[in-house]
């Protein structure tokens, strides 16, 4: 394992902020709101934001404030935060994020966690964290070759703690992340003491599922069809045709930001703009990890590797077809995720399930939505667990 730090040159910023400055900018679009993608007027302004008050050199210091590394596992380059607890009695835990995602998503929830005595915590809900970017996103790189799905990266992951010396840990996740999550409870249950999730897809197996639904419930099956219906477009464009979407993000950072902004504004609990829900210079970091890096192409491949199991396919949520889930289960909801959960339909598929949460704020980003309520839950968990 070799520590890493992010180093960009000034070429690469000068390159970006002259691209910004030369958009060639859609003409003749409608007037529809968030209706159908970024309003140009909203985007031409983020654009300038980026191009001329956003200081990539300041979230720089900040990811390299936090000790990082890289390691090759099974052919690919892995990067990941590896940020240890004064505590000596801490928990493990690896944390992965989803697409649009990165290690920037946990900021906020490193200290409290590795360190809660420092945060006026009791130092009993201490965790090491792991938080690695996946093959394919940011500093990780593209991977050298395909069928990176969720299977091989669980397998991988595993051998990254193992390596790191944990013979016993948690794994949480959302979006992408809760699948591997998923996955790595499959390869590695031996060594996991508990899986957490964010993100949870539940569906009806047939129409005797659909009687004496609550109302709520009912409203969580139409929120998860509004998605497939009318917030899925990234999803069926990388799923099918993942190269062709590439060239134009690749060569446009404009094209990126509206590509990764959008997300933030229909996935998370975001009103009128995405900056309801997480602050802009976040949003930009990690837009700018995705351009900086050239991972808009690498990254949209694992949308492909698992076309088959995606919520747009008949194998979504489908945990019928995969065998027995043997690991103790958490699972935390929040409002403006795009997926809720069916509780009665998640304690089917896994006997497992230990832990259940409801939040009345909140939504897919959850620990940059709302951090304190992520770091609470996973301590819940925990705490869940060590009761048995």
């Amino acid at each position: 394992m070799q520590p890493f730090r992010v180093d960009i040159p000034q070429s690469a910023l000068d390159d970006l902020r002259r691209r910004l400055a030369d958009t060639r900018w859609p003409v003749g679009l409608p007037e529809a709101g968030w209706e159908r993608g970024v309003p140009l007027d909203y985007l031409k302004e983020l654009a300038e934001y980026w191009r001329d008050g956003y200081d990539w050199r300041a979230a720089e210091a900040e990811l390299n404030s936090y000790p990082q590394f890289t390691t090759t596992i099974d052919g690919a380059n892995i990067h990941f935060l590896h940020v240890r607890s004064p505590e000596p009695d801490a928990t493990p835990m690896i944390i992965t994020h989803g697409w649009p995602g990165s290690v920037v998503e946990f900021y906020e929830i490193i200290g409290p966690l590795t360190d809660p005595r420092a945060h006026g915590g009791d130092p009993a809900d201490a965790f090491h964290l792991v938080i690695p970017s996946m093959p394919g996103y940011g500093f990780s790189g593209p991977a050298a070759d395909g069928g990176w799905n969720m299977r091989r990266m669980a397998k991988a992951w595993a051998e990254l703690m193992h390596r790191l010396g944990y013979d016993r840990y948690i794994a949480q996740g959302g979006d992408f992340g809760a699948a591997l999550s998923l996955a790595l409870g499959w390869a590695d249950a031996e060594h996991l003491a508990g899986v957490h999730l964010n993100t949870m897809i539940t569906v009806p197996l047939d129409e005797s599922d659909l009687v004496d639904l609550s109302e709520e419930d009912q409203a969580r099956i139409e929120r998860s069809a509004r998605f497939v219906k009318d917030l899925s477009g990234s999803m069926k464009l990388q799923s099918t045709r993942p190269h062709s979407v590439a060239y134009g993000l690749n060569d446009s950072p404009v094209g990126q930001l509206a590509w990764v902004v959008e997300k933030f504004k229909d996935w998370a609990e975001a009103p009128k703009a995405p900056e309801d829900a997480v602050d802009r210079d976040r949003i930009l970091t990690i837009v700018s990890i995705f351009w900086l890096t050239a991972t808009a192409g690498a990254s949209g491949q694992l949308y492909y590797e698992i076309a088959d199991n995606l919520p747009i396919s008949a194998n979504a949520g489908r945990y019928d077809l995969m065998p027995p889930f043997t690991v103790p289960l958490g699972v935390a909801t929040y409002p403006g995720q795009v997926f809720k959960p069916v509780r009665r339909f998640a304690e089917r598929s896994f006997p497992t399930l230990t832990y259940w949460s409801e939040y009345d704020r909140g939504g897919h980003f959850a620990a940059l939505e709302e951090p304190d309520l992520f770091i609470d839950d996973v301590r819940a968990f925990r705490r869940r667990l060590e009761q048995g």
